[in-house]
């Protein structure tokens, strides 16, 4: 059985190795197929496909599309994507406008909390200023001693309703499954279990997900925990999507499960590679 792994970040977003190291890490832990989707950027797909194509590892184009539905923030996997395509190039350049901007607004909520110098701070630990992140400020309130770990952080701060969140305006859900399917790609949910909506919500979610061209969910995933797989699968049959999986890993000490650590999909399912070529993957 193949070990799949189609949903990590590199420090062209919020993770914290270079893609190279990634890709390494990867091959490591026994992934035979994988995937780096970086956050609204495909600049590190070159150099993984790069190494992973040294290292024999199985190569995936991928990216995570982030998505304002029903006031919430939702995140939209594409795989197999021709990341030279144009109009998703350009989607995922809007997409990260106004990162900036939101950044220091952050900041300027900290500050009045205490929390001084935390846009500087949070630079310190972007690999890509275009996408400075609450994933970057987490790190620089650790470093400052304000929390134990990001987990902390994201209880305390950055999140609705404490210091430090600033909404932003994504892509449509629309907008994003037509990106990633004008691209050639496979549009896939990403770790449904981490939205707050309503069961009304959620089945408004998937229904338009569905009829604009989406296929996939993630099941198995570092986002979800063990006794959400089953949940999660039990939704792919319902709605007839194809089941993907991926670690989500984002650091050595920062992700729940490493690369290559996910259990396989629950039996039932049709995963989302059920009809790809594994000599090429």
């Amino acid at each position: 059985m193949l070990n799949f792994d189609l949903h990590c970040h590199s420090n062209i977003s919020d993770g914290m190795l270079t893609p190279a190291l990634v890709a390494t890490r990867a091959k490591a832990n026994g992934v035979d197929v994988w995937a780096l989707t970086d956050h609204d950027e495909v600049g590190g797909i070159a150099v993984a496909r790069a190494t992973a194509e040294e290292l024999g590892l199985r190569y995936v184009t991928g990216v995570e599309i982030s998505v304002t539905w029903a006031g919430q923030t939702v995140h939209i996997v594409g795989l197999r994507i021709d990341e030279t395509n144009a109009a998703l190039v350009q989607g995922l350049a809007d997409t990260r406008n106004g990162r900036e901007r939101r950044a220091r607004d952050m900041a300027a909520q900290l500050e009045k909390v205490g929390i001084v110098g935390a846009f500087e701070g949070a630079l310190r630990h972007v690999g890509n200023p275009d996408l400075i992140s609450r994933t970057h400020f987490a790190r620089y309130l650790v470093e400052q001693g304000v929390c134990a770990d990001t987990k902390t952080v994201f209880a305390n701060y950055l999140i609705e309703g404490k210091p430090g969140y600033v909404t932003h305006r994504w892509a449509s859900l629309e907008q994003a499954v037509g990106w990633i399917l004008g691209a050639g790609g496979i549009a896939v949910i990403a770790h449904p279990g981490r939205y707050k909506f309503s069961l009304v919500e959620f089945g408004a979610l998937f229904d338009c997900f569905r009829d604009y061209g989406g296929t996939a969910i993630e099941v198995v995933t570092g986002s979800h925990f063990p006794n959400q797989y089953e949940e999660y699968a039990r939704v792919a049959r319902h709605y007839g999507f194809l089941a993907s999986c991926g670690s989500d890993f984002h650091g050595p000490s920062e992700s729940r499960i490493d690369l290559g650590g996910l259990p396989p999909l629950p039996p039932g399912l049709k995963p989302v590679w059920h009809d790809w070529d594994m000599a090429a993957a």
